[in-house]
């Protein structure tokens, strides 16, 4: 039988720690079932390498490409594969990992290697917004803007995440968005809105607690700026999946969304912040990507 030809994409500058290519090669050896598996490794050298690898890998019909890094580097990845028959392995290495948590992942990569093993496939959605695709969560308004800033900084990690949302909370105003969901008008004032495949930003924060990656819609989670005496009470709920239960939050299901608006705004891509000019339409992908899973 043939072995199924499996690429590595190591994002070498993903995540706190950043990896070590002779460390993953290492591992690599040590967990990949070589009976079933040709693996090869590739590090990305410059920005948006990763699309160009993945690109490659689709035409020379390559069965497996395995994301090593953070959302930024799966999205990049991912995004060569949807719609083709060509399977993504995911091997978190990132600050957030918002869709490894999601998908049940293991955060440790020689357990996330052995998962690739088995081949437990899932057919799942993705979301496109304009003419970029994107797997867990694109988002507006405060979460944009504290993207921007985090990709601006130098250091990573929950901890930066955290300083720059306290330090910026009190002063950022909620913007007034013209929304169309599937079809009905809508005006909401929100301090962000999040188009969710997944449930979750990351660092086990979630924003869309039934959200499901292969239900054929998005939650559009519309989040109201939250007074400061009841953040105490709030901002814990997004760590035990409850936060939908919040007054502060609305959650709708939706298969096509668009923003109406002619300036120009920063859209948080899967934990990367990107300038796009509106309007901005959302629409789902469904079971477009073939995803390994425990």
């Amino acid at each position: 039988m043939r072995k199924k030809r499996v690429l590595f994409i190591v994002n070498p500058a993903s995540g706190p720690r950043h990896n070590s290519a002779e460390e993953f090669t290492s591992l690599v050896s040590e967990f990949i079932d070589t009976t079933i598996f040709d693996p090869h490794i590739e590090i990305t050298q410059y920005a948006r390498h990763a699309s160009e690898l993945s690109r490659e890998a689709v035409k020379n019909k390559v069965d497996v490409v395995v994301a090593v890094g953070g959302d930024g580097t799966l999205n990049e990845v991912a995004g060569e594969l949807i719609n083709t028959d060509t399977v993504l392995g995911i091997i978190p290495a990132g600050s957030g990992n918002g869709l490894a948590r999601h998908l049940n992942i293991p955060l440790e990569m020689g357990q996330a290697i052995s998962v690739i093993n088995k081949m437990q496939l899932l057919n799942m959605d993705t979301i496109k917004v304009n003419n970029i695709p994107y797997l867990s969560i694109a988002g507006i308004g405060f979460d944009a803007f504290v993207a921007e800033k985090f990709a601006g900084n130098t250091t990573r990690g929950f901890r930066t995440y955290l300083n720059i949302v306290s330090s910026e909370y009190y002063y950022y105003k909620p913007q007034e968005y013209k929304l169309s969901i599937d079809g009905n008008s809508e005006k909401h004032k929100a301090l962000f809105i999040s188009f969710a495949n997944s449930d979750q930003f990351g660092y086990n924060t979630s924003i869309a607690p039934n959200a499901r990656v292969d239900d054929g819609l998005m939650d559009i989670c519309i989040v109201q700026k939250i007074p400061l005496y009841s953040i105490p009470f709030t901002a814990p709920l997004l760590f035990i999946k409850q936060v939908h239960r919040s007054t502060f939050v609305n959650i709708i299901k939706a298969k096509d969304v668009i923003v109406n608006t002619k300036k120009s705004l920063i859209v948080n891509i899967d934990g990367e912040p990107v300038s796009m000019k509106g309007p901005l339409h959302f629409s789902i992908n469904p079971h477009s990507l073939n995803v390994i899973i425990p």
